[in-house]
């Protein structure tokens, strides 16, 4: 058959791309190198690095002098004596007349130079302190400011008589009018960094001259400059002289005509605000600060985003001196701020509003976003107890803002506003569910942040709250944390799912185990079993586990075991087996070693067995671990089956890689050492720490007996029922708070203190220390009775804790009653 006639516009368009190619190809060919550009390209091979470097100097193009450049701190180390003598006047020839990324590079270079300490700062100042101030006024603004910082570094650490002579005395020259701007920016930035370096004396006359001259220069960029060193200059020379020189400049900068130099102005004016006295910020500060606030609307818009952003520093900075007009006046001000651009003052939109340019919006929304920053500095401003009447529907119509840079920050912010409102925090309960639900992850991202310190406070009321068990729970949280995993899932920033799912962990001391098991631990079996991201898969991993360790209902363990054991253990995937054994990895660090040998010990060695290498090799690293959860003779059968799984893994395995894997664990486990079920003093504080956990995992069973028996006596009197549960639950403490203070006493006996919060907490590794102190102890009082009958320890000694018990034994208990 044959193929059909080509179309003549497709032949055409052929013709074209082929022109395309060859109008491509031509600059290629010319782009080639000469004979005579490769032959004076060529060094010579026998050269060796210093000879290299002279000679690229000499005769070499600009690309080659900027290698030598970046090269110079090697040389440097290597033969610092020849290279201060041949290579380093070659390259201040050079610099002369050398292009803007060589002098980039060798300005770089000198900084590194000053960094390593390779040489004395007098041989540095000597040999390169002339070549930076030589290229400081390059006409290029990159390469001079990159000078600049480089002489900058070099002043923090000359000796004063150098800075004297070679630094200031050329800078009276240099600041004058009669020179170019840039040397007079050059000059205003190096004074600002001198004054820190000289006595008071010396500074005002010989330095202070200068700042002021600089401040009524006629340019408008040099006064800016000079308005923003004044801060460093103020620090440099005392409150005294600040109030006497520095402040009047700043008000004469303040009503500059240039709008740089006012924002500069007040910028500098916030940042000393600690140096002022109470008469300075109510005579002259204030006035400044009212007139920039009135002038930021109608006259100078240009100051509204800085002066957003330095609000809240500035009314807390003015507090001690407002009054009650001045003080609801600048609230009010915050809150037109936090509304800018969404609506007018008169409560509608006019022509002017709907004709907004970019720009403005854009101000308008960075305006915004610094009002959400300064949020908790404003809450500070009102007082917390005040939030509700004040601030509240600000902090509503922030968290509800259209743009996701206002609402990011929002999020960023609402732990410090949860802090700050302590026991009143439960009132932002419904924009903590709002954020948690926002239709951007960004904002979410901001927000898991800080999610356990903040579900934390929400559950318990506050830090200063004195409560001694959970209180109310979030309405509507449940919704929200699942609605916030969902998206996250379906979305493609798996980094932000993964680390979603690492602050879930927290929920056990949040909600209850039901909740957790019927909305949340089958979703992470899910996640291990489908997600295709492997960090997300070991999170979600983790997490279950540490649900699994948490959960109080023997039959709702036991079907989470099987569905690990049989969905990922001998799954049909290999991808799930390999989940498993990641999953076995967890349960090892979270629980004890018998409740590893009883249910996984077993499942995790048939896997010797599986027919994909891979499984089998990371089976082989796991084994250390898991012969480490064996007590003899306690587990001396399955000691023994571990052996026989590595005997045939030795003799049947045909893999090469997984076959040097097994090798090399026979020997990592030939030097092993198994624990015996009797204490070993080598062994001492793992065996202790694993008796805790495995006690703890007894105490689920009991406190699921104890309310077994509790339902099962409903039926009878209320009285006796209610008493015969109190009084097993009472016994069940006590024996607990006996437990903690027996493990603290005996531990700091040993001298260990260190590792005493790892022995009380329920797991080191499962949550941040941050959520150890969510439960308290509910029975305070009988701590000292118990005290009081150790040896050793009477009625007034003092307990080596501080009356809070945060240890698993507790959550529990408190979770019962």
């Amino acid at each position: 058959k044959q193929p059909p006639p080509p179309d003549q516009n497709n032949l055409f368009g052929y013709i074209e791309d082929l022109q395309e190619l060859t109008i491509i190809e031509r600059p290629v060919r010319r782009s080639l190198k000469t004979p005579e550009e490769i032959e004076r390209l060529t060094v010579d091979e026998e050269l060796n690095d210093i000879e290299r470097a002279v000679y690229l100097l000499s005769s070499g193009q600009d690309i080659q002098g900027t290698s030598v450049a970046a090269n110079l701190p090697v040389l440097m180390r290597q033969n610092p004596a020849e290279t201060l003598r041949r290579v380093l006047p070659k390259i201040r020839e050079v610099l002369h007349v050398a292009g803007v990324e060589m002098q980039l590079t060798a300005a770089v270079s000198f900084l590194t130079i000053l960094q390593e300490e390779s040489m004395s700062i007098h041989t540095y100042s000597h040999a390169f302190l002339h070549i930076i101030l030589q290229n400081l006024e390059h006409r290029d603004a990159g390469v001079s400011n990159a000078w600049l910082e480089t002489l900058l570094a070099v002043v923090e650490v000359l000796p004063k008589e150098t800075i004297r002579h070679e630094i200031l005395n050329p800078l009276v020259s240099k600041a004058q009018l009669s020179q170019t701007l840039q040397s007079r920016l050059v000059s205003c930035k190096i004074l600002g960094k001198l004054t820190n370096k000289f006595e008071a004396h010396i500074i005002k006359r010989e330095i202070l001259p200068l700042v002021k001259s600089l401040c009524q220069d006629v340019e408008y960029e040099v006064r800016s400059c000079m308005c923003r060193q004044l801060e460093h200059i103020a620090q440099g020379i005392g409150t005294e002289l600040t109030k006497n020189v520095v402040l009047p400049e700043l008000v004469e900068l303040a009503r500059d005509e240039g709008s740089s130099v006012r924002l500069a102005a007040f910028e500098t004016l916030v940042n000393l605000l600690e140096m002022f006295d109470a008469d300075d910020r109510s005579q002259t500060v204030l006035p400044l600060v009212k007139s920039f606030c009135e002038k930021s609307f109608k006259v100078d818009e240009s100051i509204l985003v800085s002066l957003s952003f330095h609000l809240g520093k500035l009314c807390n900075g003015l507090y001690g001196i407002f009054t009650p007009e001045q003080h609801l006046r600048f609230l009010e001000f915050y809150k037109k701020l936090c509304t800018l651009g969404l609506q007018q003052e008169n409560g509608h939109n006019d022509n002017q509003m709907q004709l907004q340019t970019l720009e403005q919006e854009k101000k308008y929304v960075s305006v915004r976003k610094n009002c959400a920053y300064n949020f908790p500095a404003m809450i500070v401003f009102v007082d917390p107890k005040n939030f509700h009447l004040e601030l509240y529907s600000t902090f509503f119509c922030l968290c509800h803002d259209p743009e996701v840079p206002v609402r990011y920050t929002m999020a960023i912010g609402l732990y410090e506003v949860a802090k700050l409102l302590d026991s009143g925090v439960y009132v932002i309960h419904k924009e903590l569910v709002t954020l948690l639900q926002d239709d951007s992850l960004e904002v979410l991202d901001a927000l898991i942040n800080h999610l356990p310190e903040i579900l934390e406070l929400m559950t318990t009321g506050g830090e200063n709250s004195g409560s001694e068990s959970k209180l109310l729970t979030v309405p509507d949280l449940i919704p929200a944390l699942t609605t916030a995993e969902q998206r996250a899932a379906t979305s493609l920033k798996w980094r932000t799912h993964e680390k979603l799912l690492q602050k879930y962990a927290c929920l056990p001391h949040i909600i209850s185990s039901d909740q957790i098991y019927y909305r949340f631990l089958h979703r992470m079996l899910t996640i291990i079993m489908t997600n295709n991201v492997l960090p997300v898969q070991k999170a979600a991993a983790r997490t279950l586990c540490i649900y699994l360790r948490y959960n109080r209902k023997q039959e709702q363990r036991h079907e989470v075991i099987q569905k690990l054991i049989e969905q990922l253990g001998q799954g049909k995937s290999y991808w799930n087996r390999l989940r498993f054994l990641d999953t076995c990895e967890f349960i090892i660090e979270l629980f004890s070693k018998s409740f590893f040998c009883k249910y996984f010990f077993l499942p995790v060695l048939e896997l010797t067995h599986d027919p994909v290498a891979n499984v089998r090799m990371k089976l082989c690293y796991l084994l250390p671990k898991v012969k480490s959860t064996l007590k003899v003779p306690t587990d001396k059968h399955l000691l023994q089956q571990l052996e026989l799984c590595i005997r045939k893994l030795l003799c049947q395995e045909k893999d090469k890689d997984v076959l040097t894997i097994v090798k090399r664990t026979v020997l990592e486990l030939d030097r092993m050492e198994i624990s015996v079920d009797a204490f070993q003093k080598r062994f001492y504080e793992n065996d202790l720490l694993d008796q805790e956990k495995e006690r703890e995992e007894q105490l689920l069973l009991e406190m699921e007996q104890l309310e077994k028996e509790k339902q099962q006596n409903e039926g009878r009197p209320a009285s006796i029922s209610d008493k015969m549960f109190e009084k097993k639950r009472k016994s069940c403490n006590n024996f607990l708070l006996l437990k903690c203070i027996c493990c603290l006493f005996v531990l700091g006996k040993e001298g260990k203190k260190s590792k005493l919060v790892r022995s009380q907490s329920f797991s080191t590794q499962a949550l941040h220390p941050k959520y150890g102190n969510i439960d308290k102890c509910s029975n305070k009082s009988s701590a000292t009775g118990y005290a009081s009958s150790i040896p050793g320890m009477g009625k007034g000694s003092m307990l080596p804790f501080s009356g809070k018990c945060h240890s698993f034994c507790c959550y529990l208990c408190q979770s019962s009653s």
